[in-house]
């Protein structure tokens, strides 16, 4: 399909937006954020990074590059892709959720690197601290830190509780420290267990638009297995929005693609259907 040289010139948003895609997915290529032995690697080791590694990104690629990006966008950016103003605000409220489902997997994996298997292996107590997370972070946006004192607290009774109710010696003083100050600094953007947790959520929700819902979670990253039924139902409503949105303005990306991926480096020459 054709796109007229006067439909293209309009879409200057969507193009820069393309554009910022390609160059992310190129310093994704040629860099890593943790070295090996770095403690972030030791605590919580990478995902796959295969989705990466092409020569050349492909416009696909770059695409679905672009529609991850959509849930980091800031607020105040108001150059948004013209092809997607109608869907801003559902991306606003999966943006939200994203960032809450990261928040709650964080606090999971710092309370069950203390607590145990035997804990966590109840469904009852993990929906418990879920709850509990949940409710005390509706404000962690503007309050982080107060918000994670009041999650850190509670959770060590949660923990402490738990341990006595099944006859396991409790924390001690000094471990009981350790866990309050782990789940306290997770409010801190920096903190390493937080940040590998959002970039393999972002992942999995890219490999989600590559391969589909059904075949992603029959490949559930080990790391989000606490949240898996909560990060599904994120998973399906996102896809099933860039589905759409990718079905009824391919042939716009793919002839704005062009100017941007030489046709001699990129990989495929349309882009492809999810």
């Amino acid at each position: 399909m054709h796109i007229p040289f006067s439909v293209i010139g309009l879409l200057n948003y969507t193009t820069k937006w393309l554009t910022k895609a390609a160059t992310d997915i190129t310093i994704l290529c040629s860099s890593s954020p943790y070295s090996p032995g770095s403690s972030c690697s030791t605590a919580c080791s990478l995902p796959n990074r295969a989705a990466y590694n092409s020569e050349s990104p492909s416009p696909t690629m770059v695409l679905y590059q672009g529609y991850l990006n959509l849930l980091c966008w800031d607020p105040e950016n108001e150059e948004f892709p013209e092809t997607l103003p109608m869907d801003r605000i559902r991306l606003q409220e999966m943006a939200f959720q994203l960032h809450q489902l990261t928040i709650l997997d964080s606090v999971l994996l710092v309370a069950r690197s203390f607590s145990g298997e035997v804990l966590f292996s109840s469904p009852e107590f993990v929906d418990r601290l879920k709850c509990i997370t949940k409710a005390l972070t509706e404000e962690f946006i503007s309050r982080p830190e107060e918000a994670m004192l009041s999650v850190s607290e509670q959770v060590s009774q949660e923990i402490h509780q738990g341990l006595k109710d099944v006859g396991l010696a409790t924390l001690s003083s000094e471990n009981t420290a350790s866990l309050l100050g782990q789940l306290q600094d997770i409010a801190k953007k920096a903190n390493c267990i937080r940040s590998i947790v959002d970039q393999r959520i972002r992942l999995f929700l890219k490999f989600c638009l590559l391969h589909g819902m059904k075949e992603s979670l029959l490949h559930f990253p080990r790391g989000l297995i606490l949240i898996e039924r909560e990060l599904a139902e994120l998973g399906w409503k996102f896809v099933s929005l860039m589905q759409h949105n990718q079905q009824v303005f391919s042939p716009y990306y793919a002839d704005s693609l062009k100017s941007i991926i030489p046709p001699a480096q990129a990989q495929e020459t349309d882009v492809e259907s999810i």
